[in-house]
């Protein structure tokens, strides 16, 4: 994938965190527009890593992810503050339909909500398990996610209340807040429901980011 972004690119830097495929890459990238960079991208400043590499230009992600660490990896670049203008990567077929899910949907999620509120998610097609050698336990899916111009809220509160929601999914949206650790009582929910226009029989899975938004501006009003 280093090769062909190469070939298409003006510039690619890439993080390897196998020092061990140093050979292999000197070998078969023979391009003067590629940089390897060895190390964790979890432990990599990126901040530092952005500076050096683009000098504060916006750029392009595209990646492979390792499965068991997806999600850490996409929260980090997302929450970076860098000048990224979207994130191309292929991942679990399961984590890319939860990514990319709507509401009414089962693969709906505070994941979801997250990475709505930061970006459009495009689930841009499948890559089975036959493809890969050796054959892998699971299906894969590539996704892109345009970053958006998200302007200034209360994003920790904000994900404070829709992960609280989304706790017991099955219950109603005043029961499940309410059985969350918030700080709040059951009336306070109550009359933040009422006050958003949301009515508290309806499932966290069935809001939009726009209702999450204004649920948590009303929650913190009634108290």
């Amino acid at each position: 994938m280093t090769e062909e972004l190469a070939l298409r690119a003006k510039k690619v830097v890439a993080v390897e965190i196998d020092e061990k495929l140093k050979k292999v890459h000197d070998e078969t990238l023979p391009y003067d527009n590629v940089e390897i960079v060895f190390g964790d991208i979890l432990e990599i400043d990126l901040k530092e890593f952005a500076q050096k590499y683009f000098d504060g230009n916006s750029f392009k992600v595209v990646a492979n992810l390792p499965y068991y660490v997806t999600t850490p990896i996409v929260e980090k670049l997302i929450l970076s503050g860098l000048n990224i203008d979207s994130i191309t990567v292929m991942v679990q077929k399961e984590v890319a339909k939860r990514l990319s899910a709507g509401p009414n949907s089962k693969d709906y999620s505070s994941l979801s909500v997250f990475i709505n509120y930061y970006s459009d998610c495009k689930y841009n097609f499948n890559v089975p398990k036959t493809v890969f050698m050796p054959k892998p336990n699971v299906d894969s899916a590539v996704i892109t996610l345009t970053m958006k111009d998200t302007g200034d809220f209360d994003t920790d509160f904000l994900f404070k209340v829709t992960r609280a929601a989304f706790t017991t999914r099955r219950k109603t949206i005043l029961n499940s807040l309410s059985n969350s650790k918030l700080d709040f009582t059951k009336d306070d929910y109550r009359k933040a429901l009422e006050l958003s226009n949301i009515d508290p029989k309806r499932r966290a899975e069935s809001l939009e980011l726009s209702e999450f938004k204004v649920l948590s501006i009303n929650l913190k009003s009634v108290v």
